[in-house]
């Protein structure tokens, strides 16, 4: 299987997660023209498990190192498959969220917001299982600065969205988006760690027996959010957070173009994810983690410059954003240095 070999390689790969995570919302803004955003994530999910299967049969097959997928699978433990099952089911349970946020509140609060506080615990849960399985941790004072660089980036990014007029959405709808972000960057933080239990991340050459490699990890994953999604995606289309429920035969009567277009954004969250993982014996699970979930700052961009969603805004808040902008950057670079 395709194996990183340096941390140079990890970090740039870190970057690529970065960007895949915080990019994959724009085919959520894209079907949000003619489709909601329950439906989307039907497509959303597919997409996601096609990819991880297509990544298993190729880069989680090929070369003369480590396990090849289904090698892997097959001696993998039962205590294995179910951490990274129940990594699934919660990462979708707050994905969910977040996408219900990302519709009412918009990429530029929902993910800062959600993800970025899903940084900061995550991070957290990551170091410690780091420390328990003997993987690499990284400078903890470097981290911890990254991290409270993160933290006031977030704070600025609630404030700049509290004083965002030009939205054209009611205050009401606006605080519903911004507590939803909030839970689901709670929830979101713990799904990681779950999954890093089942993974040798000192060795992925040789893994552990009943360990599972990244590329195995990414498969069962993706299976616990398809198999959670029939519950919680089937709820919040019958009692969605706002507008008129939404049924199966909508989706069902949906175009091809606008189903592939939530496929692609399974796929593009899905490539992250699996170089998160990929990643993680040479960076480290947190600092991998860490450099992932800059995400939203990618997000950010996307909602300020492309999608205009602070458009006519108070004053102050383009000046709030620019100041987000270079505490996210400032945290991340402390978070590259911590790995070195």
């Amino acid at each position: 299987m395709f194996i990183v070999n340096s941390y140079t390689l990890a970090v740039i790969l870190c970057f690529v997660t970065m960007l895949c995570w915080g990019s994959w919302g724009n085919t959520q803004k894209l079907a949000a023209k003619s489709w909601r955003y329950e439906l989307f994530y039907w497509d959303y999910v597919i997409g996601m498990v096609l990819f991880a299967l297509i990544l298993a049969f190729t880069a989680g097959s090929i070369g003369s190192q480590g396990r090849p997928f289904l090698a892997d699978l097959a001696q993998a433990s039962t205590s294995s498959i179910l951490w990274i099952l129940l990594g699934g089911v919660i990462f979708n349970a707050s994905n969910i969220l977040l996408s219900a946020s990302t519709s009412i509140a918009g990429l530029s609060v929902a993910f800062p917001l959600g993800v970025g506080l899903a940084l900061v615990l995550g991070v957290v849960n990551n170091y410690r299982v780091a420390v328990q399985q003997g993987a690499k941790t990284g400078n903890l004072v470097l981290l911890a600065i990254g991290v409270a660089l993160v933290v006031c980036a977030i704070v600025c990014n609630g404030m700049a969205a509290s004083r965002n007029g030009g939205s054209g959405v009611s205050k009401a709808d606006q605080r519903k988006g911004i507590i939803l972000a909030l839970i689901a960057g709670v929830v979101m933080s713990f799904f990681s760690s779950f999954v890093m239990r089942a993974m040798d991340t000192s060795n992925f050459v040789n893994p552990a027996a009943g360990k599972v490699t990244p590329y195995t990890a990414i498969v069962i994953f993706t299976l616990g959010v398809l198999l959670s999604n029939f519950l919680f995606n089937t709820i919040v289309m019958r009692k969605p957070f706002v507008g008129t429920p939404v049924t199966y035969k909508q989706y069902f009567a949906g175009d091809i173009k606008t189903h592939l277009v939530g496929v692609l954004g399974g796929a593009i969250w899905c490539l992250g994810t699996a170089l998160s993982y990929i990643t993680a014996e040479k960076a480290g699970p947190a600092v991998s983690y860490a450099l992932g979930q800059g995400a939203p700052m990618i997000a950010a961009i996307w909602g300020v410059f492309i999608w205009k969603e602070f458009k006519g805004g108070k004053k102050g808040v383009y000046g709030l954003l620019a100041l987000m902008f270079c505490l996210f950057i400032a945290g991340l670079a402390c978070i590259v240095a911590a790995g070195n």
